[in-house]
């Protein structure tokens, strides 16, 4: 460069008279991240995302999807170094002697709603107001599409089905992705959906279905104090690589706090992430998501013993087999 130029250019002259250092950056830590959908539920990995947060805390992320506990299964297998899945699935894991480590629980809530075609509702006597046992007959002999068989999805929708005496042969069920939920339901080969949002709304906003039972607004009771979505790792995965763990805890606990600051900017997110969904149902969706957002992802007993009974009531574990302890299966020490 000229000294004509170094008088035109002063900082640029004073950078590059600076030292340049030989040291490199810190290295990020890959990890692999399983889910079993995608769906809003994973929110606070868009946010993360959006927000630079997984490299702020120097982990560079994968996220890979594994349909339905194939994902669970893929972290204990060593495929992934944590999973996102059901406290159920923890439990689960837990009662056949596989001992999970939750560091995280981003929904409080069972985010699963079950929505019916109006008229087939309608004309089995369906009443919007009526209590849960009541409206959660009209399941019998009704066909559904599920987000997986034996995810939290499934589980919901037996649970409520059996508040009215209802087993799983008095169901229909199908597991779907998203857009072929929506298929299967536009053609008629389902009459309903039990998954999180946005699938079981876009009928609902179209004006095409009815609520049955909704986990966000507090059906049944034991699914509010829920450990709906919990980070799982195997123990040794944070015994031997503690700062993924803590970064995945600071990177969570960010995030949620992001989603409950910026409503708004969080829509307009999922708006440029979902363009194919319209901005109302988008809008709907997040505010059955945020109802179910914990302030602080924290893991706590309560949520995985009401998960637990869930399970019961599901009729996906034995009551005898319920766990007596979950002590070693949960921790705060990463979202503090």
């Amino acid at each position: 460069m000229t000294e004509r130029a170094m008088r035109f250019f002063p900082a640029l002259a004073m950078l590059l008279a600076l030292p340049v250092s030989t040291r490199p950056a810190a290295a990020l830590d890959n990890i692999v991240i399983a889910m079993p959908n995608f769906t809003f539920t994973s929110t606070p990995n868009l946010v993360a995302e959006e927000l630079g947060l997984w490299a702020k805390y120097g982990l560079q992320v994968k996220i890979v999807q594994i349909q339905g506990v194939g994902a669970t299964n893929a972290m204990i297998a060593g495929s992934a170094d944590f999973v996102q899945a059901g406290g159920s699935t923890l439990t689960r894991a837990a009662a056949r002697g596989q001992r999970l480590l939750a560091i995280a629980n981003t929904a409080e809530r069972n985010i699963v709603m079950i929505t019916m075609r109006k008229e087939v509702a309608e004309a089995a006597g369906f009443d919007a107001k009526a209590p849960l046992e009541k409206r959660a007959a009209v399941l019998r002999g009704k066909s559904f599409g599920v987000g997986a068989i034996n995810a939290n999805p499934h589980a919901y929708l037996l649970a409520i089905a059996s508040r009215a005496g209802i087993g799983p042969d008095g169901l229909r069920v199908t597991a779907l992705e998203g857009n072929a939920m929506w298929a299967a339901f536009q053609s008629k080969q389902i009459d309903g959906m039990s998954n999180s949002p946005p699938w079981p709304l876009k009928p609902v906003v179209d004006g095409a279905s009815v609520v049955i039972a909704s986990g966000p607004d507090g059906d049944p009771s034991n699914a509010i104090n829920f450990a709906y979505n919990v980070i799982l790792a195997k123990p040794e995965t944070c015994e031997k690589r503690k700062p993924i763990c803590v970064a995945m805890g600071r990177v969570v606990t960010e995030a949620i706090a992001y989603m409950h600051s910026h409503p708004a900017e969080v829509v307009a997110l999922l708006g440029r992430k979902f363009p194919n969904l319209e901005p109302k149902l988008i809008a709907a969706a997040y505010d059955e998501i945020l109802k179910s957002t914990p302030k602080v992802p924290v893991v706590t007993k309560q949520a995985l013993e009401n998960a637990d009974d869930f399970n019961v009531e599901a009729g996906m574990m034995k009551a005898d087999a319920k766990l007596k302890s979950y002590d070693g299966l949960f921790t705060d020490e990463y979202v503090k």
